[in-house]
C-alpha cells in the first residue's frame, strides 16, 4: 500500500475526521495535531466544524491556531497550524459536550461522508477517524451502527476488513459486531478458509512476501483433544489444512491464551481472531492507548483510535491524544508499507 504523495514535500494527505462533536473527538484531534512528528510525516486536514474546534480549544485552554481551507490540496501542512475543511451542520455550534444527542450523530455522519467523497475524488491518501457514538447515530435516525458500516456505505465497499495494530502484533477478525452466541454460529470451515486466503493476500499487499499467519482457537486449550468442544477438530483444523495445501503459511488452532503473546514475540506476522473480544482484549491489554484500528478493503486506507467518545470526560482537558496521534502515524506507516 503506497501513498500517492499528494501533500507538500511528498507527505501523504490525510483527512482527519473530528468524530462526535460532543465527545472527546475535537479535543484529541487538536491534541494530536500539536505533534511535530505528525507534520514531519503527513499533511493532516481536519474534516469537522471550525466553530466547535475553536470552542473546544478555548474550553480546555489549548493554545492552537485554527484556519479554514477550501480543500485538502490548499493545506500548507505547517506545524502549529490546524487546517480545517469546515462542514456546516445545523445546531452544531451549541452542541452540549458530554451528551448523546441527534446533532452529534448528524455531524459525525456528515464528516465521514465528506472524507469519503474526498477519497473517491482522489484528493486524499487516507482517512483517520476520531470516535463516534452509536447512540447519537441512532438519535439522528442513521441506520448504520458505526464507522465501518458508514465507510462501507459511502465508499461502496460492502466487505471491509478490520486490522488491529499494537506494536508488532497484527490482529484480523473473522467476526466483530456479533453476540458471542452469533459469533460461534458464524464460524464455519468455508468462512474461515476464505478469511485465511484474504488475510494472506492483504499481508502480501502490506509487504510480507510469505506472511506467517496464526489462527486462534475458539475453546480453552484449543479444546484439549475434544474435552471442551469440537469446533477445533471439525471446523478450524480442516480450514487450516486446506489453506496449507494451497501453500499458505498458516498455523492453528492455537490457544487464545498464548497465540497473541507468540505474535508479539515475532513467531507470527499476524493472528486471526475468531470474534470481537478475543482480539480486542489482547491488543488493548498490551497497549490501550496505542492500539490502532485499520480498515482495509476500501478504495482508501482508514485508520482510527480504538476507544469511544468518552462523554464522561469530554471537553474537560482530561482526554489523552496518544491514540489519535498513533492512528495518524499508523496511516503513514501503512501507506509506506512499513507496518
Amino acid at each position: 500500500m503506497r501513498s500517492a504523495n499528494r501533500g507538500r514535500g511528498g507527505r501523504p494527505m490525510l483527512a482527519v475526521t473530528m468524530g462526535d462533536p460532543a465527545g472527546i473527538g475535537p479535543e484529541v484531534v487538536l491534541g494530536a495535531l500539536k505533534s511535530k512528528t505528525v507534520y514531519e510525516r503527513a499533511v493532516p486536514v481536519v474534516i469537522g466544524n471550525l466553530a466547535v474546534l475553536r470552542r473546544c480549544a478555548e474550553t480546555v485552554g489549548m493554545d492552537i491556531r485554527l484556519e479554514a481551507v477550501d480543500g485538502p490540496e490548499r493545506a500548507r501542512g505547517e506545524p502549529g497550524l490546524v487546517e480545517v475543511t469546515d462542514i456546516a451542520v445545523p445546531g452544531i455550534e451549541s452542541v452540549a459536550p458530554g451528551k448523546v444527542q441527534a446533532v452529534g450523530g448528524v455531524a459525525a455522519d456528515a464528516f465521514i461522508r465528506r472524507a469519503c467523497e474526498l477519497a473517491l475524488e482522489g484528493r486524499i491518501d487516507a482517512i483517520c477517524t476520531a470516535p463516534i457514538s452509536k447512540e447519537s447515530l441512532r438519535a439522528a435516525g442513521i441506520r448504520e451502527i458505526g464507522h465501518t458500516e458508514l465507510l462501507a456505505k459511502y465508499l461502496n465497499s460492502p466487505d471491509p476488513l478490520t486490522l488491529f495494530v499494537t506494536e508488532n502484533m497484527r490482529i484480523f477478525f473473522l467476526s466483530r459486531h456479533l453476540s458471542l452466541r452469533e459469533a460461534i454460529d458464524y464460524l464455519t470451515e468455508d468462512r474461515l478458509l476464505a478469511m485465511i486466503r484474504r488475510v494472506n493476500a492483504v499481508m502480501k499487499g502490506l509487504g510480507f512476501l510469505r506472511p506467517r499467519i496464526a489462527v486462534a482457537a475458539l475453546n480453552p486449550h484449543a479444546s484439549d483433544g475434544g474435552q471442551f468442544g469440537d469446533e477445533e477438530a471439525k471446523i478450524i483444523s480442516p480450514a487450516v489444512n486446506r489453506a496449507r495445501n494451497e501453500r499458505i503459511d498458516v498455523t492453528g488452532p492455537i490457544g487464545a491464551d498464548s497465540v497473541f503473546h507468540q505474535a508479539l514475540e515475532g513467531r507470527f506476522d499476524c493472528v486471526i481472531s475468531l470474534y470481537h473480544d478475543q482480539g480486542h482484549i489482547a491488543a488493548k491489554t498490551r497497549d490501550f492507548f496505542r492500539t490502532v484500528t485499520a480498515t482495509l478493503g476500501l478504495p482508501v486506507l482508514r485508520t482510527s483510535v480504538d476507544h469511544g467518545t468518552g462523554f464522561d470526560i469530554a471537553w474537560q482537558g482530561k482526554a489523552s491524544s496518544i491514540s489519535m496521534e498513533a492512528a495518524i502515524l499508523a496511516a503513514c506507516d501503512l501507506l509506506a508499507g512499513a507496518v
